[in-house]
C-alpha cells in the first residue's frame, strides 16, 4: 500500500468541508474558519500565478 493512497484526495477534503453543519460552531470559531479559508483562496491564488508565470517563461524559452 502506497503511503498516498492512505491520504484523503482534495477532492473528498473539499466535500467534507462544505458538508460539514456550520450550526454548532461559534462566531470566533466561523471567523477562525473564514480567516483559514480565505488564507488558503490566497495560497492556491499564488499557486496559479506562478504557474502561469512559469508556463509563459517556457513558452518564451521555447518560442522560435
Amino acid at each position: 500500500m502506497d503511503l498516498e493512497d492512505a491520504q484523503p484526495r482534495p477532492a473528498d477534503l473539499l466535500t467534507q468541508l462544505v458538508r460539514q453543519d456550520l450550526d454548532p460552531l461559534s462566531v470566533a470559531e466561523l471567523e477562525a474558519r473564514i480567516a483559514a479559508l480565505e488564507g488558503e483562496i490566497a495560497r492556491a491564488r499564488q499557486k496559479i500565478e506562478r504557474a502561469i508565470n512559469h508556463r509563459a517563461s517556457a513558452d518564451a524559452l521555447f518560442r522560435p
